[in-house]
């Protein structure tokens, strides 16, 4: 169904446009849209002195560039700025980002004349993805460059997964090459476009990936015979958050009736950490989702151009700001990188606790045959290894330095790199939790004869065994993760209770 712009977009209108929902505006939008091309028309008339519109950008903002080349200087702001390298961003990113664009030129205060939009929104419906390289941003400037690029008949696009030439990717979806006019080259590299549509993305990436993360926790507690009183309600509220509270009445639901967790009551005073803190993890993590989407709506809600555009075409205002900077957005992305990194790391050393024969009460390394196969050992290597890179990677981004154009530039929030690292921890979490969803499942195998799994949990299991079936050392591992990490990015988790509560 097509996402359709009245009110600001927000993270979930993003994402449905990543997956390939198109993209249009209300009439009202377009209605702002015409309104400030109007103004940007009578700046140029009226030859009243504008950022990017009249004059250089960056550290050339004092220059003054004469009616004749203005439209020079749009084109050869696109050619300058697209200086992109490494490997091309995904369809899915590609296409959340240039939703993120329009979103910001619809609020009505870039300027660009609606055929921009029209292009751009042609892109989204028809399935033509400009090619962008992932590297090389320090801001915004050179992923948006490269989209601009397609607009204008240069760069490459790939239409239905085909790459080509820009100006055959126009012809293929029936579009002609833009000339753009005055300050449109700028308002398309400007802005917090990239960032913010990479963010939306990883933003509903996170939430999938908690969902599930809640889910294999439960069956890896269940096989580790956990004591259950520490996640009563009562309990719980002893330390507010509704995060908390939300991943304890998740694992209540999904191991009410479990047979095993009933055989293991009082088998320990407490389980360790890993086990025994699920809720406060799980639940820090989801209490920092909620702010970084509060934080990427509000976003997607503001007007993200330098300058930006208003009055009316007989009273133009034009304001030069720093709206396209965007320190909470980076600070937000930087905070959701933490998290999930976090919960990654506990899922790993609850897989562990599933193999270590130290601590398993199980076969070592739930091998099927130990000693003539090692079962999972190698794969909490790997699950080792990845959390490894997740502490890297959380670094924040936010405080990175770099002093650009000349010290115009002189300060850089970095959020599309605090954004671009999210997507890759994301990468990360999502095989660390499906080698510990692996790891559970096999380790319930051995369990099969102790007593019955609750139904919330038998659900999970099969939809594992549905994928893959139990391990003996007959295959490559590798195999098994992969398929599990489909599991995960596609679908959603099995329902905890039979009414799906």
């Amino acid at each position: 169904m097509t996402v359709t712009i009245d009110k600001p977009l927000s993270w979930r209108d993003v994402a449905r446009v990543s997956i390939g929902e198109p993209l249009a505006l209300s009439e009202a939008a377009w209605k702002r849209v015409g309104e400030a091309s109007r103004i940007v028309e009578r700046i140029v008339e009226t030859g009243v002195r504008a950022y990017g519109v009249n004059t250089g950008v960056g550290a050339l903002s004092d220059t003054v560039v004469d009616r004749p080349s203005q439209s020079r200087l749009s084109r050869n702001i696109i050619m300058s700025h697209a200086c992109g390298v490494g490997p091309l961003l995904s369809a899915r990113e590609v296409r959340a980002i240039i939703a993120a664009q329009i979103g910001n030129f619809a609020h009505g205060h870039s300027g660009v004349r609606p055929e921009i939009i029209s292009h751009l929104a042609a892109f989204l419906e028809r399935d033509c993805i400009p090619e962008v390289p992932s590297k090389g941003s320090a801001g915004y400037l050179t992923h948006n460059a490269h989209t601009a690029l397609v607009l204008i008949g240069e760069g490459r696009a790939a239409v239905k997964g085909k790459s080509m030439s820009g100006a055959d990717a126009l012809a293929a979806i029936g579009l002609s090459p833009l000339v753009l006019g005055a300050k449109e080259g700028l308002s398309l590299v400007n802005g917090t476009a990239c960032a913010t549509g990479l963010s939306a993305l990883a933003v509903s990436r996170a939430e999938h990936l908690l969902d599930w993360a809640d889910a294999i926790a439960a069956l890896t507690l269940e096989a580790a015979g956990c004591q259950m009183a520490a996640f009563d309600e009562a309990v719980l509220a002893l330390r507010p958050s509704a995060g908390l509270a939300k991943v304890g009445q998740r694992l209540r639901n999904r191991l009410r009736g479990s047979g095993l967790v009933a055989a293991a009551l009082g088998r320990r005073t407490q389980d360790a950490l890993s086990l025994r803190s699920v809720p406060h993890a799980h639940g820090a993590a989801w209490d920092v989702f909620e702010q970084t989407a509060r934080i990427v709506d509000q976003e997607l809600a503001s007007v993200t151009d330098n300058p930006a555009v208003s009055g009316t075409p007989e009273q133009p205002v034009v304001s030069s700001e720093a709206h396209a900077v965007a320190p909470a957005l980076g600070q937000a992305a930087d905070s959701l990188a933490v998290a999930i990194a976090q919960i990654a790391a506990m899922s790993e050393r609850r897989m562990d606790r599933l193999v270590n024969p130290l601590v398993s009460g199980l076969p070592p390394f739930l091998a099927s045959d130990a000693g003539s196969h090692s079962g999972f050992m190698i794969a909490q290597y790997t699950a080792a290894a990845l959390s490894n890179d997740n502490r890297r990677l959380a670094a924040p981004a936010s405080l990175d330095g770099g002093l650009t154009s000349g010290l115009q530039e002189d300060f850089l929030a970095h959020p599309t790199a605090a954004a671009s690292k999210l997507l890759t921890i994301l990468d990360n979490a999502e095989y660390i939790l499906a080698i510990e969803l692996m790891a559970a499942a096999q380790a319930h195998d051995f369990l099969a004869s102790k007593a019955t799994r609750a139904p919330g949990t038998d659900r999970l299991y099969a939809a594992v065994r549905s994928r893959v079936p139990l391990y003996g050392d007959d295959r490559p591992l590798n195999t098994d993760m992969e398929n599990l990490r489909d599991l995960l990015a596609q679908t959603a988790p099995p329902a905890e209770s039979e009414t799906g509560a």
